[in-house]
């Protein structure tokens, strides 16, 4: 069902290209197309550097984190996944987030709080929650995402100026002008929401996917009250784009964005539904 509205949302955001995109034409169209591509294609390819650097994640060690190892290891046997590289984000702050374009150039950086506070139900948790993101794919589907929103707000700006500075064409296309200049303010918003609803199936999902990785959601459910606590005292200074990737918000993104505007759905929606979950071994 989440792989379902993840695939309804972006047939959504797809439909709300090609209706602004007509406006222009289908060169328009295309070339917002192309540019929001090669775009977001720059950023897929490295938005794993960028994440890492960006949250001061370095290189973590066998000896350094033993028991990190083991977890992963043994989830990515469960999962026929190959290990991915591990990294360490010096902050008090347990959280945790998954990058990479695909399973072969995967990233899981866990924070120094993570690694204090879970124990070890907790912290299979979470990492079965960060590998079902790499498993199924959210770094390309959120890209995706990216592309077709990138070219629908950059399709609207232009069209905006345009219409200001050329007018509406005469009394006849009045009404049609004025039409065209509602969506074109209209459709970035939509463009946003669809790509927010887009991330929160995908937490979801990969919630669920990770339950089923371990074989029982209490691990998960207990790191995810665990994280909502202390999260909620303990900032972490990240930017939104990164934020955006890790197990729950930090609590500086938490500040900057309504509830609204946010890339995670509500910590009690995901207890809940992880809590209703029935799993079959």
């Amino acid at each position: 069902m989440r792989t379902f509205r993840t695939a309804f949302l972006l047939t959504a955001l797809s439909v709300l290209l090609v209706l602004i995109g007509s406006a222009f034409g289908r060169g328009g169209a295309i070339l917002a197309l192309g540019a929001a591509i090669v775009m977001n294609g720059i950023a897929y390819f490295y938005s794993d550097k960028i994440a890492l650097k960006s949250s001061g994640a370095v290189p973590v060690t066998r000896e350094q984190a033993p028991r990190l190892y083991e977890v992963m290891e043994r989830l990515c046997g469960k999962a026929n996944l190959p290990m991915p590289k591990l990294y360490m984000i010096p902050t008090a702050a347990p959280n945790a987030f998954a990058t990479g374009r695909n399973p072969r150039h995967a990233s899981v950086a866990v924070t120094q709080g993570l690694l204090e506070v879970m124990n070890d139900d907790e912290m299979e948790g979470v990492i079965a929650h960060e590998l079902s993101h790499v498993r199924n794919y959210d770094i390309l589907t959120s890209s995706i995402a990216a592309t077709v929103a990138g070219a629908v707000t950059w399709l609207a700006y232009v069209g905006r100026w345009g219409l200001m500075f050329t007018g509406f064409g005469g009394r006849d296309r009045e009404g049609e002008g004025l039409a065209a200049l509602l969506m074109m303010f209209v459709a970035p918003f939509a463009a946003m929401l669809l790509q927010l609803g887009i991330s929160r199936q995908r937490e979801y999902q990969a919630d669920a996917s990770g339950a089923k990785m371990v074989g029982h959601p209490y691990g998960l459910i207990s790191a995810l009250k665990k994280l909502e606590a202390y999260n909620q005292r303990i900032p972490m200074n990240v930017a939104p784009t990164t934020s955006s990737l890790f197990i729950v918000a930090p609590l500086s993104a938490r500040k900057a964005f309504a509830n609204l505007f946010s890339t995670h759905p509500p910590l009690e929606k995901r207890i809940e539904t992880l809590q209703n979950m029935t799993i079959v071994r």
